[in-house]
């Protein structure tokens, strides 16, 4: 049962945006409140009327009419939302939503909400298999937005293929497994770091590493999904953080230092992140100029943050990573024990498929109770849910 939960439901200019109507009756029979929001679109096929009956709330069509309450109404709305569910969504809304637009008041609202968004998607088979499409759902995926994907059949349009809206049934069960899966870190603080970071040279260059941070934000992701409040202190990346964590944006080793020692109170803390082990002794505030002779940089040692937390540590479970090209067993085995780990993940980075900036990693689990544990090529999402499963064994 929805009983006293919040659905805030987005209905788009579709052929199928008649079945929002039954999707918006099943969620009221399973006890939830329901707030439709229309676009100007979608009222050409189903008016606000049939969803204000059915809901028996006022229906949101226009950004700009007058307001019904004092509240600023997508405000209003993106707060109240246990859930944000869009039947049926579109490419235009995907592609809206995906690119950060926000021009009516449908896209406002998500745009604004940090409930969980659920999209019901619905289009011609071409369109669904357009790569642009297929792009903006893989970006929105990665923000954690969730898809509930279309079946096959006749289209409206005569087409056959891919592309027709999942059945009302389907779009409420999805609603119900989200609300009834069990979530094993709900009350629980995360900690985790990810990315590499900058040490500076001198006002145009900089010292850092190949790190793309992929690892760190898809375990922040899969601990947000198991209920978890995350705290994701990250380097600089070509990533947007994570729906719904705490971001917090750092530099060099000492920032990203600095950051970790003011958010140590958690539960867990998970060391994804690849901080620079040395910066520059001197800082020059002019670039330096090139010249024929050799140029010689003097490095000092950066804070070990890893270590630090694993002297201040008390109730915390302690993940650390070793990325390493040879020898990765001893190395890893000799981290664990120095940094007073509860386990570590160790990957050879020559090893196809474990390497930077890519999807996919190739991992070995050592624990502190001296098993290890060997995973084969997996996607980064799902060496996230191996490592979080087991920080919550050790709960």
């Amino acid at each position: 049962m929805l009983t006293g939960k919040n659905i805030v439901l987005g209905v788009t200019g579709g052929i199928a945006a008649y079945k929002a109507a039954d999707v918006v009756s099943r969620l009221k029979k399973q006890g939830a409140n329901v707030y439709v929001i229309m676009t100007e679109n979608s009222t050409q096929f189903v008016s606000a009327l049939t969803f204000q009956s059915l809901s028996q709330n006022y229906v949101v069509t226009d950004m700009f009419e007058d307001p019904k309450t004092w509240d600023v109404e997508h405000i209003s709305l993106a707060k109240r939302a246990d859930l944000f569910l869009i039947v049926p969504a579109t490419a235009n809304i995907i592609g809206k939503i995906a690119n950060g637009i926000a021009d009516d008041m449908l896209t406002t609202t998500v745009m604004a909400t940090i409930a969980p968004v659920f999209f019901a998607l619905a289009m011609n088979t071409k369109m669904y298999e357009n790569p642009i499409f297929q792009s903006n759902v893989k970006r929105l995926e990665h923000f954690g937005y969730h898809m509930i994907l279309p079946g096959a059949g006749r289209l409206a349009c005569g087409d056959v293929g891919a592309g027709k809206l999942a059945e009302p049934e389907v779009i409420v069960q999805a609603v119900l497994d989200h609300f009834n899966t069990p979530k094993p870190l709900l009350g629980k603080k995360v900690l985790v770091t990810a990315g590499p970071t900058r040490e500076a040279i001198d006002p145009v260059r900089y010292i850092t590493n190949h790190s793309s941070g992929k690892m760190g934000y898809a375990i922040a992701t899969e601990a947000h999904k198991m209920g978890a409040e995350v705290i994701l202190v990250s380097g600089p990346t070509q990533l947007s953080p994570p729906n719904g964590v705490k971001f917090v944006s750092v530099e060099s080793t000492a920032d990203m230092y600095q950051a970790v020692m003011e958010n140590l109170d958690v539960d867990a803390i998970i060391k994804a992140a690849a901080p620079a082990d040395y910066r520059i002794s001197i800082y020059s505030e002019e670039k330096i100029k090139k010249s024929d002779e050799e140029m010689l940089l003097k490095l000092a040692k950066n804070p070990d943050i890893l270590k630090e937390v694993g002297k201040l540590k008390t109730h915390q479970i302690l993940v650390g990573f070793a990325a390493e090209t040879h020898n990765v067993e001893v190395y890893a085995k000799k981290k664990l024990v120095e940094k007073n780990l509860d386990f570590i993940v160790a990957n050879d980075v020559t090893k196809e498929g474990a390497g930077f900036n890519g999807d996919t990693n190739v991992v070995t689990l050592f624990d502190k109770d001296g098993s290890k544990t060997a995973f084969d090529c997996l996607e980064k999402s799902e060496v996230a849910k191996i490592i979080l499963e087991k920080v919550i064994s050790k709960m």
